[in-house]
C-alpha cells in the first residue's frame, strides 16, 4: 500500500518566485531618468532628492546623477546629485 495517497502528501510542497527585491544600483553608481534604485516591500528607504517613490515602493531616479546613501534621524534615504 502506498504511503503518499494520490500525491495528496506533497500537493502543497511549493514554493512562491522569488520578486528580485533589493538594491539595483549602489551608492557612487551613476544613473538616468527612470533607472530603479531599489526595489523593496514598505519604504525602508525614503525617496530624496532627484528621486521618487512609486506606489510599489519602488525607489526610481528623476534626474541624471550620482546615486547616494543618506542616513538621517534613524531614516534611510537616496539621493540622485
Amino acid at each position: 500500500m502506498a504511503h503518499t495517497k494520490a500525491q495528496k502528501a506533497v500537493s502543497g510542497n511549493r514554493d512562491s518566485r522569488s520578486k528580485r527585491l533589493g538594491i539595483k544600483v549602489y551608492g557612487g553608481q551613476s544613473v538616468k531618468p527612470g533607472y530603479v534604485i531599489v526595489r523593496q516591500r514598505g519604504s525602508k528607504f525614503n525617496a530624496g532628492q532627484g528621486t521618487l517613490l512609486s506606489r510599489d515602493y519602488t525607489i526610481i531616479a528623476l534626474k541624471e546623477g550620482i546615486v547616494k546613501f543618506v542616513q538621517k534621524r534613524g531614516e534611510k534615504y537616496v539621493y540622485v546629485s
